[in-house]
């Protein structure tokens, strides 16, 4: 509802926050913030929760770029070092998503940013090694920036 712009997150939270505690609550006051700041799949939502685990600060989510046809949505982006990370889902792999992903990190690295992807396959089977990888891109690109 949110990624469809049916709900904004405001409204969301606003209303989770009014909502008497039930069942799920624990797993909610998980999930509801990482929605409002912006995650947009599942695969999202556990990368956010390896960050936090693995001590990276929060990233900012689907930040907004120019692309070679519009607008583009980056799902993970520490700017002030220039890492960005591309959760893809499993659609990524079917008909033309490939070339769109192509053009998109093509033009976000022409930009001066470090690309890494994560597969949700790799979250699930191989969450250490990809995050690995993250950590040490934002290490390396913290030790560049500053």
């Amino acid at each position: 509802m949110v990624q469809q712009r049916l709900v904004s997150t405001h409204r969301l939270l606003t209303t989770w926050e009014a909502i008497g505690r039930g069942p799920r609550t624990a797993l909610l006051a998980r999930v509801v913030p990482d929605i409002c700041d912006g995650a947009h799949s599942l695969g999202e939502l556990d990368f956010g929760g390896l960050c936090r685990r693995r001590g990276l600060p929060e990233p900012t989510r689907q930040a907004v770029r120019r692309g070679h046809a519009g607008r583009i949505y980056l799902d993970a982006l520490w700017e002030d070092i220039g890492l960005v990370v591309e959760v893809d889902g499993g659609h990524h792999a079917l008909a033309l998503a490939p070339v769109d992903d192509a053009l998109r990190q093509n033009e976000v690295t022409l930009s001066d940013k470090v690309v890494l992807r994560v597969p949700v396959l790799g979250i699930r089977l191989t969450p250490d090694a990809f995050m690995d990888q993250v950590v040490r891109a934002h290490r390396l690109l913290t030790a560049r920036a500053a």
